[in-house]
């Protein structure tokens, strides 16, 4: 087959945010994206798009050539898409899980590749109501891009550690800080991935699963970073959605400069022991901030490490790279989360003091652009 990879600037960036809809008196999902996306005005209606069911709205950037672009981008797309929001009685709401709504209350989004999936998943589908955050990094050629895909997987958990925010599950608490990572990893071809050699290679793969009937595009591998050949970017896709716009922005700027780093200054490629890529993922899916890290490669040091040492180390490494990117202040931001906590720890506190779930929506609405 043909897979052609179209080369994009080095480390430009796209992000994708996945917005739950609710509505404004209940707090519950909602199926009112199609609404919004039908009244949207027109300069709004480029950077948003429909998702898999129709209480989630998808916003995104255009092409950024920095962290400070994307956060102009997304501040205006944001803001347009509130006050859409509030015209049709619906808040836009980042979490990655909603804390009470009901899976089975969900509609489809009307579209034949989701009508597919749905037909093949059936429960597993039905359950999957959870909402993510994507970082988009540019890639000069296919080869560097399935480089460094096989470079990032084992430090994933690091970034989905600082972004959990899906603790609670219709109405229970999960006991785990990203209950959507479990969730997602139900679906075929979902999560942890086996190392690829270069582009061809790759292409080889498709070419065999498409072939084997096992998928019909690219689309179909829910890895947690894959290769987008069309945008010509890696694709993060490990992540919780960020409660907080600030967290949004550190994580991209991390993102930005681990991905130049490890394209620039290659760590060791040998295929990672995959029983520790489950251990250091489920640590940070259950633990977040509090779990385990060992580094399967040394890139960071060798031996068991806490999550939060393993994020100072990274932060250290790609120091150089932020200072070329100018993204040293959204570098601070990562701090913050650190001392702080996520949205996931944030949502356990608040529920804490109220036992109310819909008092955590309020506070975590009202906490975002902060």
């Amino acid at each position: 087959m043909t897979l052609t990879f179209s080369p994009s600037l080095s480390y430009t960036l796209g992000v994708e945010l996945e917005f739950q809809t609710l509505d404004e008196k209940t707090l519950d999902l909602a199926p009112l994206a199609p609404i919004l996306l039908d009244t949207a005005p027109e300069i709004l209606r480029p950077r948003i798009t429909h998702e898999w069911i129709r209480s989630i709205l998808e916003i995104r950037t255009g092409i950024c050539g920095s962290v400070r672009d994307v956060e102009n981008d997304l501040l205006q797309t944001c803001s347009m898409a509130e006050e859409l929001a509030g015209e049709n009685h619906c808040l836009l709401y980042a979490a990655s899980l909603h804390p009470f709504a009901r899976s089975e209350d969900q509609v489809l989004t009307d579209d034949p590749r989701y009508e597919r999936i749905m037909d093949e998943l059936q429960i597993v589908g039905r359950r999957f109501i959870s909402q993510g955050f994507h970082v988009h990094v540019g890639m000069e050629s296919g080869d560097t891009a399935i480089r460094v895909l096989g470079s990032v997987q084992a430090y994933l958990p690091l970034l989905l550690a600082l972004s959990t925010s899906s603790p609670f599950f219709q109405g229970t608490d999960t006991g785990l800080m990203s209950y959507r990572t479990k969730l997602f990893e139900a679906l075929p071809l979902a999560g942890i991935y086996e190392q690829v050699a270069d582009w061809q290679s790759f292409i080889e793969e498709i070419a065999f699963l498409q072939n084997a009937g096992v998928i019909e595009s690219i689309k179909d591998l829910w890895w947690d970073a894959r290769p987008h050949p069309v945008f010509g970017t890696l694709e993060i896709r490990a992540c919780d959605l960020p409660t907080r716009f600030a967290d949004i922005l550190g994580l991209t700027a991390l993102i930005q400069a681990f991905v130049a780093t490890l394209a620039e200054e290659p760590c060791a490629t040998t295929p990672c022991n995959q029983q520790i890529l489950r251990c250091n993922k489920w640590q940070a899916v259950r633990y977040g901030l509090e779990g385990q890290f060992i580094d399967p490669v040394g890139f960071l040091g060798f031996g068991k490490m806490t999550i939060r040492d393993g994020v100072l180390r990274l932060l250290e490494k790609v120091k150089p790279f932020s200072k070329q990117f100018h993204s040293e202040d959204d570098l601070q931001r990562i701090y913050r989360i650190l001392k702080h906590g996520t949205g996931a720890d944030c949502q356990r506190r608040v529920y804490a003091d109220k036992n109310d779930f819909k008092h955590v929506i309020h506070h975590l609405h009202q906490e975002f652009w902060q």
